[in-house]
């Protein structure tokens, strides 16, 4: 491992600690304190996000249940780095949108077949003018409603109202604050040094919320707690029978990725839950594809995925960055864990030892920590790790990958539709129920 690389891990493996969590928390509470400053929760939204939206379905909740100040921010998320596929983002985060307001009981262009684009400058001219309002979070929630609903009549009286020329402005001021705070994204909550992505994140910060005591009462919020309950799935304790004639369950991951680490065990799972046919297939990390990852991303990634793993109960947070060489090794000795059936337990294997372990894959012996589990042959290991036959499968896994819509990892694929992201288990196993369906239940 390189030296940039060991500086990388040790900082990483710092910053996930427990006591490191703790005693930023503690750090924060303690300068609100002698500032004398409320609770501030920030929640930067974008108008054509379409988990803004979702997001601010929630959010007079949350100000109302909790002793907290809601500021809002029209923003916009960060392109460059931050964004390797803005295109591609756009296309499946309006579709991946659309099945969870489904699922959550949410309205989503159910008065149009797209958002009336033609409305959009207007309309952000229009929230610009009202920001700092008292009620700008329900102005904005109104604007939002209209563009996502497909409401072009009702964006089309507020794009009317004037405004004109205050949006880029006011956008550049939010970019701005949430560049000092450290953030990239929009959907974007922010409470004391720590930020919460969406819907699919707020239970996070309400758990923080309510351990620092500032729920409104004793009891919870129903709607806030509705998100957690429409994301909880059961498997079924047999393979229903009309899973047979499901198609094969593709898992693109990363070796390098941390989601992709997390995803493998739960995505397992659901295959032998639905008795589906689960077919691996790795590709090299985006930065080995020359793209970069800039260091707020890193940072919000090493955070949110120990937040993650805590919440699937999974070992996680001593690293030692695979990148190069070990992320090779690891493609190279798949290839012929696939060929002895143990492709699973490798990948699983790889996971655990370089996300929870800092075992170095890149030197023999951190490989054969890992290949000796796997039970694999370690001669034969070496002479898988001599070819590099892996490249072309890796490079068809990528090119599959991007052809089917998603451009990151962990995808997940079932026929046509894709999910991106671990936290997207759930969505694939309504979809399966729903294939599975025959109207006697499969839950059997």
């Amino acid at each position: 491992m390189k030296v940039k690389q060991k500086l990388r891990s040790h900082f990483l493996n710092a910053l996930l600690s427990p006591a490191s969590r703790r005693l930023q928390r503690s750090a924060s509470e303690m300068r609100r304190k002698i500032a004398g400053r409320a609770h501030v929760v920030s929640a930067f939204l974008q108008l054509d996000d379409p988990y803004s939206y979702l997001l601010a379905q929630y959010l007079p909740d949350l100000a109302a249940h909790y002793d907290i100040e809601l500021h809002v921010y029209l923003s916009q998320a960060l392109g460059d780095g931050f964004q390797p596929a803005p295109d591609m983002l756009a296309e499946y985060g309006a579709l991946d949108a659309q099945r969870v307001a489904r699922e959550l009981g949410v309205p989503f262009l159910d008065k149009g077949v797209a958002p009336p684009v033609e409305h959009r400058r207007a309309l952000l001219d229009y929230l610009a003018a009202c920001a700092g309002n008292d009620d700008f979070l329900t102005e904005f929630s109104q604007a939002l409603e209209a563009y996502w609903r497909g409401d072009n009549e009702a964006a089309s009286r507020r794009a009317d109202t004037g405004g004109a020329g205050q949006a880029d402005r006011v956008i550049a001021e939010s970019q701005a604050l949430q560049r000092r705070l450290g953030h990239y994204n929009s959907a974007m909550l922010h409470y004391g040094g720590e930020w919460y992505w969406g819907v699919d994140r707020l239970h996070y910060l309400t758990s923080r919320l309510d351990e620092l005591g500032l729920a409104s009462s004793g009891q919870g919020n129903t709607r806030l707690a509705s998100i957690r309950q429409a994301m909880h799935v059961s498997l079924p304790i047999k393979p229903p029978t009309a899973a047979k004639d499901l198609p094969p369950l593709e898992l693109f991951v990363s070796i390098r990725s941390p989601y992709s680490y997390l995803a493998l065990q739960r995505t397992y799972e659901i295959a032998d839950a639905f008795g589906l046919e689960l077919r691996l297939r790795p590709v090299l990390p985006m930065v080995m594809r020359g793209m970069q990852v800039p260091r707020a991303k890193l940072l919000y990634i090493a955070k949110d995925t120990m937040r993650e793993a805590d919440r699937r109960a999974l070992p996680y947070g001593k690293i030692a960055d695979p990148v190069g060489a070990g992320v090779e090794r690891c493609l190279a000795v798949f290839q012929y864990a696939e060929s002895e059936h143990k492709g699973r337990d490798f990948l699983l294997n790889a996971g655990f030892a370089i996300w929870s372990e800092a075992v170095d894959v890149a030197t023999d012996k951190g490989m054969r920590k890992v290949t000796g589990r796997t039970g694999l042959f370690w001669p034969e290991v070496v002479a898988a790790m001599d070819s590099d036959e892996w490249r072309a499968q890796a490079e068809e896994n990528r090119e599959s990958m991007m052809a089917a819509g998603s451009w990151g990892v962990p995808t997940l694929r079932l026929g046509d539709e894709v999910f991106w992201g671990q936290d997207r288990d759930w969505l694939l196993v309504r979809h399966i129920e729903e294939l599975c369906d025959t109207g006697d239940g499969i839950l059997v």
